[in-house]
């Protein structure tokens, strides 16, 4: 993520999740998809301020303004999961690993994608690895 683009506070990240699964949106439509108990102008202040640091983009069509996220939701949530193991795990991945398995119950269908994912880059590191000697996998 380019430094223009400041973290988004709980709020905005309610409504960046809001635009990004709704896709380009009028603050109306944000507004109530939130369901949030402020006004509809408390929501348009956030998302004009969102748009002042960079966090959505504004489109005007006639008389509406159409707000869409800047940032894909995969990019900003690898972003703040960085921000997060080095700030509360030291950098440690294994330290957030353990950390989110042993916190809430892990259904046997997450711990065999994790697994998957494990194997998927132990096998990728592998072949990497050969690649870099000259060997073929």
């Amino acid at each position: 993520m380019g430094s223009a683009v400041s973290r988004p506070t709980e709020s905005e990240l309610q409504i960046l999740a809001v635009l990004w699964q709704r896709g380009p949106s009028t603050v109306r439509e944000v507004y109530d998809q939130l369901g949030w108990k402020t006004g509809y102008t408390t929501v348009l202040k956030f998302m004009q301020i969102m748009t002042a640091k960079g966090q959505v983009l504004r489109d005007k069509r006639g008389k509406s303004h159409i707000y869409r996220p800047a940032i894909p939701q995969e990019r900003m949530q690898k972003t703040l999961l960085g921000d997060l193991v080095h700030k509360a795990f030291g950098g440690s991945l294994r330290k957030l690993m353990v950390a989110a398995l042993t916190a809430e119950q892990t259904s046997t269908e997450d711990l065999a994608e994790i697994r998957r994912l494990i194997d998927e880059l132990n096998a990728r590191d592998v072949t990497e690895s050969h690649n870099k000697k000259g060997d073929k996998p």
